[in-house]
């Protein structure tokens, strides 16, 4: 397991991503839309790491949600994983809750499944896994 990226909860990609352009010096590499989620991703390489920027695509979206409540900021950390469904499986009789046990496509062609906040300290936790 690694961290495989970050992710920050933005208002505007635009804004956002000239903000992340200067402080890390790089463009981002993958601008993406996940519909089913209601949010437009824009990625960034860190060494072995991402940064990922979610802006809410439609007023309904989780991110959207997350804006009017907590506003801009860290919204998530992924930890890459080789097998998503070994370690749902694993993470299950550990006792963590999920948000759904089924993984779902993401963005940057992963395979996606949250863990609940509220068995992990109050941190959204995503595992992905490259689709193969």
């Amino acid at each position: 397991m690694k961290i495989e990226h970050l992710g920050i909860a933005v208002k505007s990609l635009e804004t956002s991503d000239g903000l992340f352009e200067r402080l890390l010096g790089t463009q981002n590499y993958k601008k993406e839309s996940v519909e089913r989620e209601g949010v437009t991703t824009s990625f960034y390489q860190v060494g072995e790491s991402k940064i990922e920027l979610v802006e809410a695509s439609n007023p309904e979206s989780p991110i959207a949600k997350f804006l009017d409540k907590k506003g801009e900021g860290i919204h998530h950390i992924a930890f890459g994983v080789d097998n998503i469904f070994d370690e749902i499986e694993r993470l299950k009789k550990e006792g963590f809750i999920f948000i759904s046990e089924e993984p779902k496509d993401g963005a940057d062609n992963k395979l996606v499944v949250f863990l609940h906040p509220k068995s992990t300290n109050g941190v959204l936790v995503e595992l992905c896994q490259e689709k193969p």
